[in-house]
């Protein structure tokens, strides 16, 4: 398979970013340090190049209908400009990809897919668009996509846009507004547990935009961020992660984000297996946990209670924002609840955790 760049792949070296391959892309996963990064997106702004993200545009007569058909959520609860998180499920329950769905006007529809996922998600929408009047466009090589996070984002994105942003609202969306001269989509949704904007722009006006957007936000502390920050600030926020907390083998109800997956609006792929887990409750769930020893839980780690085998950690780390060692571990339903003691193999050895509230952090 073809290792991609980014449109900002010259600026990264540039900017010292440290590069990695990550579902088939070369990109940054650090800068400065990725605790100097996820620290200063939690007190001032950082800045994210997530253009490897994939774009679909959706639009045709039957949209809403196929949309319906595709994804959990209820689409036909959203308004023009606003945007909606959903995951998408196999006939089994288990989870195709989660996204973002922008309704840009009627009939008309926008989704934000996971970078890894572009040629499976594409596939499978075609797929399923079999009978329905709609179109589909891949847009993901026409588009690429910032993330400016932190407490400070509004007020530097401010500078730079005649925009009212106080008025852009938590998951709405600015079509066709004007960003230091060149012509976006502003949203308000983000990936880190903090305020925060993504600009969707071509591809040819990226670079610029970020170097604007840095120069702004100097005096305000902005720095460059990488996927370690990126992936240490959303699993604080305990936010699924693709092939993680969700996956072909992870229904949503188990990864504990059934609140997007509507039951109310029909028939829609998985709806029979997410149904019976909403009503009689999953047999496995994804739990928090704070390790009460040394070490640090690493994805697949095994989790046992009294020598048994009850599940497996799906993401852990150092949490720079609470100081101590977390993770989360999808394990057997009996030993989900807040209290729970089970042990996490770490290099052969158990250490003993403790079932915790999620999300680790809220701002």
């Amino acid at each position: 398979m073809t290792i991609r760049q980014t449109p900002l792949y010259e600026t990264h070296l540039k900017y010292g970013g440290k590069i990695i391959e990550f579902g088939n892309w070369l990109l940054p996963v650090q800068y400065s340090g990725i605790l100097i990064e996820h620290k200063a997106v939690r007190a001032k702004a950082g800045l994210f190049d997530v253009s490897h993200m994939g774009e679909v545009l959706v639009k045709g007569a039957d949209s809403l209908a196929f949309l319906q058909k595709v994804v959990t959520n209820d689409v036909e609860r959203i308004a023009v400009n606003q945007v909606q998180y959903s995951p998408m499920c196999y006939p089994n329950g288990g989870t195709v990809d989660d996204l973002l769905i922008y309704k840009l006007r009627d009939k008309e529809y926008f989704l934000v897919i996971n970078a890894a996922n572009i040629e499976k998600d594409w596939n499978w929408l075609q797929e399923n668009s079999a009978g329905f009047n709609v179109e589909l466009r891949n847009l993901s090589d026409a588009t690429a996509e910032l993330a400016l996070q932190g407490p400070l984002a509004e007020t530097i994105l401010s500078k730079l846009t005649g925009a009212d942003l106080k008025q852009l609202e938590y998951y709405q969306c600015i079509p066709g507004v004007v960003v230091a001269g060149k012509t976006v989509m502003i949203s308000r949704t983000g990936y880190t547990g903090e305020d925060g904007f993504e600009i969707y722009s071509r591809p040819e006006h990226t670079a610029y935009l970020w170097e604007t957007i840095m120069e702004e936000g100097k005096p305000y502390g902005l720095i460059p961020a990488g996927l370690g920050s990126r992936d240490t600030l959303r699993f604080e926020a305990a936010l699924p992660l693709y092939g993680h907390e969700l996956s072909p083998d992870i229904t949503p109800i188990e990864a504990g984000i059934e609140k997007f997956v509507s039951l109310t609006k029909g028939e829609f792929n998985g709806r029979t297996i997410l149904a019976e887990q909403k009503q009689n409750k999953p047999k496995r769930r994804i739990v928090g946990f704070a390790l009460n020893g040394r070490g640090v839980a690493r994805s697949e780690y095994p989790v046992k209670h009294e020598g048994r085998f009850i599940g497996t950690v799906t993401t852990g780390s150092y949490a720079p924002t609470l100081n101590k060692n977390i993770g989360l571990a999808l394990v057997e339903a009996d030993y989900a609840k807040v209290g729970q003691i089970f042990d996490v193999e770490i290099r052969g050895k158990n250490v003993l955790a403790e079932v915790i509230p999620k999300p680790f952090y809220r701002r």
